[in-house]
């Protein structure tokens, strides 16, 4: 029988005996073929079981066929206990309810799937809580922690579960029922007398510690221990029965809460410090290193903290005995934070380390396999010391944290684990540190149990005869051998299974840079440890990551999911068609490129470029949905649509029923969106319009000449010193020969930057590429046609007959076959004005604005930034394009907009439409960040444009101007996409250091501006995209000036550019606004300012609630409208 017909025949009898899902294809497979450790077994299929009869039944069948069981919670295990080659049982689906809290008993009923948050929010109204809680606890299962026997940063105060477990339902192989609990309830046949011929082994060979976790707890079953089964199978980590229910203690929550975070001067005198600390009765002492901080604001100085947490009935009372521990310890610096917001500030710290230290301070790979031994607390300093001389003496590094109160030890080590030489260095590693761990006393587990990782070394803390009275212990309960085999007894080798010996030796061809990983999309994709933080039901504060999960609650729509098959993509076992893989595409379609797991992750994984990635090499050479058509290349469409001028049309088309369907129908558009609305005149059409008042120190008040710019155009009287800042525009201002022998200035545009030549050296460089690259003159006839990339620069048939004469950017400058008389250019107007002062007719170039001139004081002082006009500020909701500008002036700020080229023919792309008439009319190339096109995947198209863009802002980049972008998605393209995808184009991380933020640009250029009053409430949300790359401090600051007052919502509104609008998303796209969003505006009082500074953010609160959403711009415009009166 081939290995395949024995899986199906397994799969078809499973279905038949089970209610439960059951699932042998590839996507449920290589979901759980990993766990948090370094390991990886794959198996033949998952089932979910409906209830304990299914789990019966799953195991009646692999009992007869011999194939092998294991009890899967969250997955978090980091020891390798959650992976297995047979069956795995899934209870995350089904068997994971509360089924009974009774407070009189403080006990609760539970599943083994339920996730340990549920349990603490069912108990919390009652003063009530479940005392372990790893830093898993949003995700881990009570089934897991009670295989693991768990613990957690409280344990000091309640210990470990199986401190808090009363009894046990339990399953064995051979389907026998039991109910396991004290006085010998539910031992299997032989256990009594098993116990019972080795009392003095049992009392005398397991080392007396509070966090031991090592091995089969047999000691439990001790007379004077109360012969408690259910204890003693706790930390059995599946081995012995499968778990169906459990009943479990619950303690008192204190009322109140302190935290006192004490700074001492490294990681050891922490630790030295810390079993002195139990004594006043604390419920948490956790020590970390400043290695694992990422940022210390919060923190009092010091190298390496304990965390001590206090309880009482008051606050007072709380903060009272956090005092107390502060004037009895002796440390560098000391915090008390009785506030549960700032509690939880610093406590997510802590909790992030078990992923932050999977990264070492240089970026390099740290992995687990030592992450929790534990000694005696009292030994912990001299542990810590021998332990750091045992890494340096195999030249590792690592950075312990964890539980010092009970002195257990998480440390993530900087193993290499890819090469043959590593691992052997890994195996002799762990074979002397378990010998120094049990020199001091101590356990090889302290919490996450033995799995893999450890087993193998149980002689050398039990002794051989010990060890083999587990593996009696293990026959009684499961004599096949079909429970979880290969964990704690006959373990497989510590250097077996290795999750990354799979993968591809040789680098793989990517088109993102990858700068965290050094280019290698191996190292980002092994960047996911497993630890789950993206299996989170619940989003807790500003936290975004991850909404599909929570939506669907399927593994395989998580961040590690994903994760995990682009894994096995990579390994070509289980998913064997590479980037032409179905299972990995259909995880990522429902990938809301949200970027919350970019900033959320403690790994920094980043799905959303992982899935432009994919994307891009699975559509190569192959017809593209048609939502990649319609939506990815939008910002083509919607400028065709201004050039033509029809979005009147248009606007009155898409309000015709049958024509709408049928138009979404085509564009692969969901049937339940409104098509938006489009703007009748754009942005910069409004921008053109305007009279530009300019005062006496503006721009200059000879303005621009035909021939460049006149006397005082960027002379001493026109932009000046402070306009550039210092060496900017400098005060030569422009003779004949166009911007004068200095360009700029040797601090602006760089010496020689538009001399006589025209561009010269360190000019423009206006032969960059596009889609369909550049006429073989460079901007010859074609414009950005077909052609090809061209020679950069100027030529004969570059930039006009003339080239860049001596008449600079004037009437002489560009001539008839180049960009067409006037053309664009640094300060030469011509007919279009569009150079850098822009003030001709078009005035489309960067042209300062600002109404006087005039600094907020009063003074001629004001910073010149440019504005840069967003596809969706410029062609759906100018509105906000014309706020910021209202703002930005008021605050004294003169405002530009970019750069454009006029152009002939179609542009990016245009070569197989050079035919139609509307394309070929004169056309201006505008900036563009590329959003539409990454996110789906449409790379080559991204990098044309992005290259276009990069020689059209060149003029701004060299004078050091900042670039205003309104919309958060667009600014954290330029901010993060730009440079990884033009990772060779040093203008590229120029771009991205230019660009700010709204908020931002008030902040740094207009400090002293204050924003008119408001006085009101706020709701809404802040864009995900601003809260994973962009932040939002500045934001908080300028709603808190203009006494805009409550908190944004976290999460994501759904609708995430394109993706709320594709077929087949709507659902999910509505369920992720009703988690948050939607609620917190249905609750808002009537007086609420709706905030939303992304156009999707306030299109779904539009199509969803009937609600208007607004960009803080216009907020705080509509503010200063009133206080003037215009």
């Amino acid at each position: 029988m081939t290995e395949h017909s024995g899986r199906s025949g397994l799969e078809a009898e499973l279905r038949r005996a089970v209610r439960g899902e059951v699932g042998f294809d590839v996507t449920s497979r290589a979901l759980v073929t990993m766990d948090a450790s370094n390991y990886r077994r794959v198996p033949a299929g998952v089932v979910a079981p409906g209830d304990a009869d299914d789990v019966a039944a799953v195991l009646e069948v692999c009992r007869a066929r011999g194939v092998p069981v294991v009890a899967r919670g969250g997955g978090t295990s980091i020891a390798g206990q959650a992976t297995g080659v047979g069956v795995v049982l899934d209870f995350t689906r089904h068997m994971n309810g509360l089924l009974e809290l009774d407070p009189g008993t403080r006990t609760a009923v539970v599943q083994p799937g339920l996730v340990l948050d549920r349990l603490q929010e069912a108990a919390a109204p009652h003063g009530l809580r479940f005392g372990p809680d790893p830093s898993t606890h949003s995700r881990c299962t009570l089934g897991g922690m009670i295989g693991n026997n768990s613990c957690g940063s409280h344990s000091v105060a309640w210990g470990t579960t199986a401190d808090s477990v009363r009894e046990l339902s339990v399953l064995t192989a051979r389907g026998h029922r039991l109910r396991l609990g004290p006085d010998w309830a539910g031992a299997p046949e032989g256990l009594r007398e098993l116990v019972a011929g080795d009392l003095a082994r049992l009392r005398t060979g397991f080392p007396d510690l509070p966090r031991r976790i090592s091995g089969y707890a047999l000691d439990a079953l001790l007379p004077e221990k109360g012969a408690d089964v259910a204890r003693s199978f706790c930390g059995s980590e599946g081995t012995l029965g499968v778990v169906t229910e459990a009943v479990v203690r619950l303690v008192q929550a204190p009322r109140a809460r302190a935290l006192a975070v004490l700074g001492y001067g490294d990681e050891s005198a922490a630790a030295e410090a810390a079993a002195g600390l139990l004594s006043w009765g604390p419920l948490t002492v956790e020590g970390m290193a400043a290695d694992l901080v990422r940022s210390p604001a919060g923190l009092p100085q010091g190298g390496a903290w304990l965390f001590v947490e206090t309880g009482g009935e008051s606050a007072a009372e709380a903060r009272a005995r956090a005092e107390e521990i502060v004037r009895g310890a002796d440390v560098v610096d000391s915090l008390v934070v009785t506030d549960p917001a700032a509690q939880r500030s610093l406590w997510r710290i802590r909790e992030d380390a078990s992923g932050t230290a999977t990264r070492m301070p240089d970026g390099s790979e740290a992995w687990p396999g030592w992450e929790d031994c534990a000694v005696p607390p009292a030994r912990l300093g001299d542990y810590l010391r021998d332990f750091r001389v045992l890494l340096s003496a195999h030249g590792l590094r690592g950075t312990p944290y964890g539980h010092f109160g009970d002195g257990c030890i998480h440390v993530r080590i900087d193993f290499d684990l890819l090469t043959e030489a590593g691992i052997g260095r890994f195996r002799r590693f762990s074979e002397e540190l378990a010998d120094l761990v049990v020199a001091h006393g101590g356990s090889l587990s302290g919490e996450h149990g033995d799995g893999q990782a450890r087993a193998e070394l149980l002689p050398r803390m039990y002794g051989t005869e010990t060890v083999r009275l587990f593996e009696r212990a293990k026959a009684l309960w499961d004599p096949d051998d079909l429970l979880n085999p290969g964990m704690l007894v006959r373990p497989a080798r510590l250097d077996e299974n290795l999750r990354f010996a799979v993968l591809p030796r040789d680098p793989v061809e990517v088109a993102f840079g990858y700068p965290a990983d050094d280019g290698d999309f191996r190292a980002a994709v092994r960047r996911c440890v497993g630890v789950a933080k993206c299996r989170t039901t619940t989003v807790s504060g500003p936290a975004v990551m991850c909404p599909s999960f929570r939506v669907t609650g399927e593994e395989e729509h998580s961040t590690r999911g994903r994760a995990r098959l682009l894994h096995e993509m990579l390994a070509g076992e289980l998913v064997t068609d590479g980037w032409r893989s179905t299972e990995v595409r259909d995880a990522l379609d429902l990938c809301l490129s949200c970027k919350g797991c970019r900033s959320d992750c403690p790994v920094g994984v980043d799905m959303a470029t992982y899935k432009a990635e994919f994307l891009h090499h699975h559509y190569a050479d192959r017809r593209r949905p048609a939502a990649h058509l319609s939506m990815g290349r939008l910002p083509q469409w919607l400028r065709w649509i201004a050039i033509t001028h029809t979005a009147p049309l248009l606007n009155a088309l898409a309000g015709v029923g049958p024509l709408a369907r049928a138009g979404k129908r085509l564009g692969g558009i969901a049937a339940e969106r409104e098509i938006p609305r489009l703007a009748t005149r754009t942005f910069s059409g409004w921008w053109r319009a305007r009279e530009p008042v300019r005062g006496a120190g503006g721009m200059g008040a000879g303005g621009p000449g035909p021939g460049g710019s006149g006397p005082g155009g960027f002379g001493s009287g026109g932009s000046g010193p402070v306009g550039l800042g210092q060496g900017g525009l400098g005060p030569v201002g422009s003779g004949p020969s166009g911007f004068g022998p200095g360009g700029f200035g040797s601090g602006g545009l760089g010496q020689g930057g538009l001399g006589p030549d025209g561009l010269s050296q360190g000019g423009l460089g206006l032969g960059g590429s596009g889609m369909g690259g550049s006429g073989p003159g460079g901007f010859g006839p074609g414009g950005f046609g077909s052609g090809g990339s061209g020679p950069v620069g100027s030529g004969p048939g570059g930039l006009g007959q003339g080239g860049l004469g001596p008449g600079g950017l004037g009437q002489g400058g560009l001539g008839p076959d180049g960009l067409s008389q006037g053309g664009s250019g640094l300060g030469g107007s011509g007919s279009d004005g569009s150079g850098l002062d822009g003030s001709g007719s078009d005035g489309s170039g960067l042209g300062a604005s600002g109404t006087d001139g005039l600094g907020p004081d009063g003074s001629r002082s004001g910073a010149l930034v440019v504005l840069w006009p967003d596809t969706f500020t410029e062609h759906l909701s100018p509105a906000v394009g014309r706020a910021a500008v209202r703002v930005l002036e008021a605050a004294g700020l003169r405002v530009a907009l970019p750069p454009t080229l006029l152009v002939r023919g179609g542009g990016i792309g245009a070569g197989r439409a050079r035919s139609a008439a509307a394309l070929l009319t004169a056309r201006r190339a505008r900036v563009c960040c590329g959003l539409t096109y990454i996110s789906t995947g449409q790379l080559d198209r991204a990098r044309a444009v992005l290259r276009r863009t990069l020689d059209l802002m060149e003029p701004v980049l060299r004078a050091g101007v900042p670039v205003v972008v309104l919309e958060p998605s667009c600014a954290a393209a330029l901010r993060t996409d730009l440079p990884e995808l033009l990772h060779d184009d040093p203008r590229a991380a120029q771009l991205s250091s230019a660009v700010l933020t709204f908020a931002e640009t008030l902040q740094r250029h207009a400090p002293h501006w204050t924003p008119s009053a408001l006085n009101r409430p706020v709701a809404g949300q802040t864009h995900c995209h601003q809260h994973a790359v962009l932040g939002d401090t500045p934001d908080r600051r300028l709603r808190e000036a203009a006494g805009l007052t409550g908190e944004l919502s976290g999460g994501c509104c759904g609708l995430a550019g394109n993706f709320g609008f594709e077929k087949g998303h709507f659902e999910v796209s509505r369920a992720c606004a009703e988690e948050q969003l939607l609620p917190s505006v249905r609750q808002a009082p009537e007086e609420t300012v709706i905030l939303a500074d992304g156009f999707s953010c306030r299109t779904q609160l539009d199509q969803l609630a009937g609600v208007r959403g607004r960009h803080l711009a216009e907020v705080l415009a509509e503010a200063l409208e009133k206080e003037t009166g215009s």
